[in-house]
């Protein structure tokens, strides 16, 4: 995506304006300066948050949470794979310039021109009003670019269709593989904040377990990443807003398939519910017997949940995942520079 953009998205378009951003360095001239080094001040990560989760997930093993912790765990992962994929569609929809205009000529090798799509698409109409006017009611490409400043193209044989997305030079571009391992994060603007969506997924996770003053905090910490985020400019303030609410969202959505409740003890009072009548008649009858047989069904339907457990098809399913997953990530470390 970043060398789709090419160099003038990222050189010749300033960023966007934000409030977010103003109002962070108005405060800067206005709240004490001990306040704003606090602010500014690195104190967690995205690491960090990561870390919070994996500690999460294996503390039923401390009976600091109620089982089952890995099952929060899996829930967690499963909404971080729904609010990427919808992150990856978000931001490969519309290409917004970097709040760090000067990220590409750093971190990428591009050629100097643009790719051959936006020299036919984008720049005609990137600035002249009357052009924009004009293809909105013709819907078509009318502007005569004349030849298009073509790209190196290697031969890359069967992977050559890579050359459009990955705009090698001629420095670089012998091995398609070895180009592609150093593919990372790009420099357009990511709508909305991956960083954001890991730490409120964390703060949810964290308030579903223990609740509290510590998810007081945590939630607090999370605000803090915001602000840094903006204050840093590694990312708008929509970036971290729409993340917000992204995490909250998706985390309330996924409660159905992982749910925090235990699910015996709910059936048990339900069947205890459905006897109310008749255990409360046995007692007054002083029925002893029938009190004992009435309590020994609902024992009797505990135990046969119990034994029958999750499903063949449950436990390949759960076992098919973690493989993958653990899969994925060892490919992912092991054919690219940073995972």
């Amino acid at each position: 995506m970043t060398k789709l953009c090419q160099v003038m998205v990222h050189f010749d378009t300033p960023p966007l304006p934000d409030t977010g951003q103003w109002l962070l360095l108005a405060l800067n001239e206005k709240l004490p300066e001990a306040v704003v080094e606090i602010l500014r001040a690195h104190i967690i990560g995205l690491h960090h948050f990561l870390m919070l989760f994996i500690m999460l997930a294996f503390s039923v093993l401390f009976d600091s949470v109620k089982a089952p912790g890995l099952g929060l765990g899996a829930r967690y992962m499963f909404t971080m794979a729904i609010g990427r994929l919808l992150r990856a569609i978000t931001f490969a929809s519309t290409i917004l310039p970097s709040a760090r205009p000067w990220c590409a000529s750093a971190r990428f090798r591009v050629p100097g021109h643009p790719h051959p799509w936006a020299q036919k698409y984008y720049v005609p109409y990137a600035s002249d009003a009357n052009a924009i006017r004009q293809v909105i009611q013709q819907d078509i490409a009318y502007a005569d670019t004349g030849k298009y400043l073509g790209d190196y193209r290697p031969d890359w044989g069967s992977m050559s269709f890579l050359i459009d997305f990955l705009r090698p030079t001629p420095s670089e571009g012998s091995s398609w593989y070895s180009l592609l391992k150093k593919a990372g994060g790009g420099c357009n603007d990511l709508l909305y904040s991956g960083h954001m969506l890991v730490a409120v997924l964390t703060a949810m996770a964290w308030t579903e377990a223990y609740g509290g003053f510590s998810s007081a905090l945590i939630w607090l910490l999370v605000m803090h990443s915001a602000q840094r985020e903006i204050r840093e400019r590694h990312h708008y303030t929509v970036d971290c807003i729409v993340a917000i609410y992204v995490g909250i969202l998706l985390w309330k959505m996924t409660g159905f398939i992982w749910s925090a409740k235990d699910g015996t003890r709910d059936s048990r009072l339900t069947k205890l519910g459905k006897i109310q009548g008749r255990l409360l008649q046995a007692a007054k009858d002083s029925d002893m017997d029938e009190v004992r047989e009435l309590l020994k069904g609902v024992e009797l339907d505990r135990q046969d949940s119990q034994k029958k457990g999750p499903s063949k098809v449950m436990w390949l399913f759960a076992c098919g995942t973690i493989f993958f997953s653990l899969t994925i990530v060892v490919l992912a470390f092991t054919w690219t520079s940073d995972g």
